[in-house]
């Protein structure tokens, strides 16, 4: 079943604020995604706290001044 008027140009007009909004909530994904992505490396993955640190690569016990 089709639609009884297709006037594409019409639609588009009446269309136009939702799309903008959609293509703005894109843009703001993105934004959050690429801040999320910096601050997880910025965070990094160095191991704090602890006095007696394991390295992950070779199992030895390392002390921390």
């Amino acid at each position: 079943m089709s639609a009884p008027e297709t006037n594409v140009e019409k639609q588009e007009k009446r269309h136009k604020p939702a799309l903008i909004g959609m293509g703005a909530a894109v843009v703001w994904a993105g934004v959050l995604l690429v801040g999320l992505i910096l601050w997880i490396v910025y965070q990094g993955n160095e191991p704090e706290g602890a006095e007696a640190q394991i390295d992950g690569r070779t199992g030895e016990i390392t002390v921390t001044e």
